[in-house]
């Protein structure tokens, strides 16, 4: 017999609530800390008729294999280890800080350009006990200081640079300069040695070095200057205080500029004063000057000498 269908008719099913899953041939790794960085199918849906302008859309990760530099995590810095400056030997540790100096000039004075060539390079006495002994030890004793300044704008000051320093750094310093010229016609005041000026604490000094700028005794300066032998004087007594007040040093190095003879009357009574005064005489770079020079000067004031004595006896013999 045969069966009757079922009254009821067959339900169709209704849409589900869950995406379908559409199987993809990509895979991304389900590990990986930047999912961004794998191109995604619909991305790689090119248009054939219109294929330039689909390539110029695609994104840069799609081109590399590598991840973008964007997305790329820092890489982490390594510190850098201090050096060992310290552990080396004192030999060393001084020769690095005569580098260190390098850009200072050799007469130390009063300037305007003091900050830049030495105010920064002096920053490294901050840097420890040790190093700032060191340091200034060697700054001090090295460079030659100047007595009394010759820049425009530290010309009259009261206070040189001298007396400006403290007693344990005048203690390091070895050598120094006093500069005559400047002012000639009427130097400045502060142009004295006093207390103030603090010479009796450097007992380190072995060496003066006296610089002539010019001589006013030179007829060039008749008419301008202010009286016969005003500044001559002046530079002598100024030269034979200093030398009072410092007897420790045993040698004065003269030097001049183009200019200054050596026979004239300036520097003639500063050869006086350090002759009087019984230290070692020795001469600077700038002219050449030595020993031998007197020596060459009497030879042709004898020869001079000779030869007007042959002629006037040859005019008593020519006479006769």
């Amino acid at each position: 017999m045969p069966r009757r269908p079922s009254g009821k008719a067959s339900r169709a099913l209704g849409v589900s609530s869950t995406p379908t899953p559409i199987h993809s041939d990509l895979s991304t790794p389900a590990s990986s800390a930047l999912p961004s960085a794998y191109p995604s199918e619909s991305e790689f849906d090119l248009d054939i008729d219109n294929i330039d302008e689909a390539i110029t859309r695609l994104p840069i990760s799609a081109l590399t294999l590598d991840v973008p530099i964007t997305n790329r995590p820092p890489a982490a810095r390594k510190k850098a280890k201090p050096f060992p400056f310290m552990s080396l030997p004192s030999e060393l540790r001084v020769k690095i800080y005569g580098y260190h100096f390098a850009g200072v000039d050799r007469i130390v004075d009063l300037d305007t350009g003091n900050y830049k060539r030495i105010h920064k390079a002096l920053a490294i006495l901050r840097t420890c006990r040790t190093v700032y002994s060191e340091a200034s030890y060697y700054f001090y004793s090295t460079f030659t200081f100047r007595l009394f300044p010759t820049d425009g704008r530290f010309y009259k000051t009261k206070k040189p640079l001298l007396a400006r320093l403290k007693p344990h750094q005048r203690a390091c310093i070895t050598s120094l300069e006093l500069r005559l010229g400047p002012g000639w016609g009427k130097p400045p005041r502060s142009w004295v040695v006093n207390s103030a000026l603090g010479l009796k604490d450097c007992v380190n000094v072995r060496v003066l070095d006296v610089l002539v700028q010019c001589d006013p005794s030179d007829e060039f300066y008749q008419g301008f200057r202010k009286a016969d032998g005003f500044y001559e004087v002046f530079s002598r007594n100024l030269l034979s205080n200093v030398l009072e007040q410092m007897p420790l040093v045993n040698r004065l190095e003269f030097d001049a500029w183009p200019g200054v003879k050596k026979s004239g009357a300036m520097m003639h009574g500063l050869l006086d004063v350090a002759v009087a005064s019984r230290r070692k005489i020795t001469w600077g770079p700038e002219r050449g000057w030595s020993d031998m020079d007197d020596a060459k000067d009497e030879i042709r004031s004898l020869t001079v000498s000779t030869s007007l004595v042959g002629a006037s006896g040859a005019g008593i013999l020519v006479s006769a």
